[in-house]
C-alpha cells in the first residue's frame, strides 16, 4: 500500500515513520524540509500547550512521553530533563500528570501563587528532526521537497499533516497561526528548565539543551509576521533573566520566529473525498506537536490498518 505524507514537521516524519517501519510504502512531500518547519523553532519542551480536546490531547501526550523516555536512552537529542514551572493562579494537577513519575508541588517565588516541578523529555529539535529523516529512510521512505496547493492524488492513502498548510491542502480556515518568538543563547551552567507564565501573550521558558539555551517567548494569535522583532527579544531576556539571572550575560546565537498552527481542536480523523479515496487528516495541534506526535502517529497508523492491514 503507497502512503503520501504531506508535511515533514515533527507530525509529518513521526506519521511517516510509523508507516514506514509498519511496512508501508511511504512517501513524503513537503513545503518546507524538516529544518525550515516551525518545528525546528520549538524550544520542545514535552509540555501540553495550546491544543484541545483535553482528552484525546492528555492521551496522546501519555503515549509520546513513554516514547521519548524510550529514546532518551538511544538518540542523543532526546533527554529527560527536570525542571520548574511557576503559576500565577491556583491550580489543579493537569490532565495528563498521571504519566509523570515525580511531579512535586513547590513554593514558587514572589509574583507567583502556585508552582510544581516534574521531570520532562526535552528535544534538541536542530538534531532530531535530522534523526527522524534517517530513521524514515532506513525504513525505505523517502522525503521530496514539493510545493503543494492541494492534497496530491495517486496514492492508496493521503495523510495530510501540512499544519497551517491545510487552511489550503484540507480548505479549513480554522487554523490559524500563533506567533511564538525565541532566542537561543550559549550554554551558561543551567541544567534545568523553567516556566513561568504571566501572561497569555507573554511566555517565559527557559529550556537548556545539549548545545545552547532556548529562551522564550511569545503567543500571538492571528499574527503572520516571521520577522524578528528587537524589542521583543529585550522584553523575552528581560522576564527570563528575572528569574535566571545567568541568562543577563548569555551571548545570543540565535533569535527565530515560528507560527503555531493553532485550531480549535485537533484534527486526527479518516475521511474520503467524494469518489471514496481515503485521507487521514492530522493537523492543528497549536503548541504541542512534539508533545503529542508520537500518540498521534499511532493512532495514524491504526486508521491506516482500518483501510489496509497491510
Amino acid at each position: 500500500m503507497r502512503v503520501i505524507v504531506v508535511g515533514a514537521g515533527v507530525i509529518g516524519l513521526s506519521c511517516a515513520i510509523r508507516l514506514a517501519e509498519g511496512g508501508y510504502e511511504v512517501a513524503v512531500f513537503a513545503r518546507d524540509l524538516p529544518l525550515e518547519t516551525t518545528s525546528s523553532v520549538a524550544a520542545a519542551i514535552w509540555y501540553p500547550y495550546l491544543s484541545a480536546p483535553e482528552d484525546r490531547v492528555a492521551g496522546w501526550s501519555r503515549s509520546t512521553y513513554e516514547e521519548f523516555a524510550k529514546l532518551a536512552e538511544l538518540e542523543p537529542s532526546v533527554e529527560l530533563r527536570h525542571g520548574r514551572e511557576f503559576l500565577v493562579d491556583r491550580t489543579p494537577d493537569p490532565a495528563w500528570a498521571d504519566v509523570l513519575p515525580d511531579l512535586t508541588r513547590l513554593t514558587p517565588p514572589a509574583g507567583f501563587v502556585d508552582g510544581w516541578s516534574f521531570t520532562a523529555p526535552v528535544i534538541d529539535m536542530p538534531a532530531y528532526l535530522p534523526a527522524l529523516v534517517k530513521r524514515l529512510e532506513a525504513a525505505g521512505g523517502t522525503l521530496t521537497r514539493a510545493a503543494l496547493s492541494a492534497l496530491p492524488t495517486g496514492a492508496d492513502l493521503v495523510v495530510n499533516c501540512s499544519g497551517l498548510g491545510a487552511r489550503l491542502t484540507a480548505s479549513d480556515p480554522t487554523v490559524t497561526p500563533v506567533r511564538g518568538q525565541v532566542l537561543t543563547v550559549e550554554p551558561c551552567g543551567l541544567t534545568e528548565w523553567l516556566l513561568a507564565d504571566r501572561s497569555p501573550e507573554e511566555l517565559t521558558y527557559v529550556v537548556p539543551r545539549q548545545h545552547d539555551v532556548v529562551v522564550g517567548g511569545t503567543s500571538l494569535p492571528g499574527d503572520w509576521n516571521l520577522a524578528v522583532d528587537p524589542q521583543t527579544t529585550s522584553a523575552i531576556l528581560d522576564r527570563a533573566a528575572e528569574l535566571v539571572p545567568q541568562l543577563r550575560k548569555a551571548k545570543i546565537i540565535r533569535q527565530r520566529v515560528g507560527l503555531r498552527p493553532a485550531r480549535p481542536a485537533i484534527r486526527c480523523e479518516l475521511v474520503r473525498t467524494g469518489s471514496g479515496e481515503p485521507i487521514i487528516h492530522c493537523y492543528g495541534h497549536g503548541g504541542s506537536g512534539v508533545t503529542v506526535s508520537w500518540g498521534c502517529a499511532d493512532e495514524v497508523f491504526e486508521l491506516a490498518r482500518s483501510i489496509s492491514p497491510n
